[in-house]
């Protein structure tokens, strides 16, 4: 664990704990408070563990959560590109049962945490995080919710197993994510009555969210998606947990 750093009102600190192959590297973010609070996993794109996600992880911590972006790529050296095969390659490379094993350990790691309400776990994540942000809310992991934004959606199968609301936000134009795999969802949640809503921005593109990536970056539409992402997020991780004196 790293010394943590402190800017007004966070404590940032990379940390690592131990994986199924070697040791799993993460960003932590946290409120600079004597009390612990809501928890909520970052999942990175497939960039890997970019600034990007980082700052993302900071904005959640000075809304009051105890946030941790892990890297799923610690298994491959760490590795951040901005080349778009060598990114595909590493998505590609991660088996889905390994991310899922990297962030069930995430969570194992957060129960241990005094700064983290243990059984107040949260997810989001973007492009190949909101992929796994859904496999994960079919997983016996306890989420308390998940925010995909953009991710890949599950088939229907797999959508039965859902343990947690889901808030899915996704853009017409996605080209990877398409609007079909949304509106499937949207379906699915109706037929097997579950809780969750899916939101579709329109004429926007995929990773719509991302501002360090101008070409792509929609700021009117990521803004009202993040006050969204926020009160959805509070509804479940933040309701009955006492304010500070």
């Amino acid at each position: 664990m790293s010394n943590p750093l402190q800017e007004p009102g966070i404590v940032t600190e990379r940390v690592s704990f131990a994986g199924a192959t070697g040791e799993i590297s993460a960003y932590v973010a946290r409120p600079n408070a004597n009390r612990a609070h809501p928890a909520l996993i970052v999942v990175h794109e497939m960039w890997g563990l970019t600034e990007h996600i980082c700052d993302v992880t900071r904005r959640f911590a000075r809304v009051g959560y105890f946030a941790i972006a892990p890297d799923l790529y610690s298994r491959f050296g760490h590795p951040v590109t901005q080349d778009r095969d060598t990114a595909f390659k590493l998505m590609d490379a991660l088996k889905i049962a390994d991310g899922i094993d990297d962030l069930m350990r995430t969570i194992e790691w957060i129960g241990r945490q005094p700064n983290a309400i243990a059984d107040r776990v949260g997810m989001t994540g973007f492009c190949m995080g909101g992929t796994y942000s859904i496999e994960m809310a079919c997983e016996p992991a306890g989420l308390k919710a998940a925010a995909p934004f953009y991710g890949q959606v599950a088939d229907d199968d797999r959508l039965r197993a859902l343990r947690c609301p889901i808030l899915y936000i996704g853009a017409e134009l996605d080209w990877w994510a398409p609007k079909e795999q949304a509106l499937r969802l949207q379906a699915a949640l109706e037929k097997f009555g579950k809780a969750g809503e899916v939101i579709i921005y329109p004429k926007v593109p995929h990773a719509f969210f991302n501002d360090a990536r101008p070409e792509v970056y929609r700021e009117s539409e990521a803004r009202d998606a993040w006050a969204k992402a926020l009160g959805f997020l509070e509804r479940h991780l933040k309701a009955g947990v006492a304010s500070p004196d």
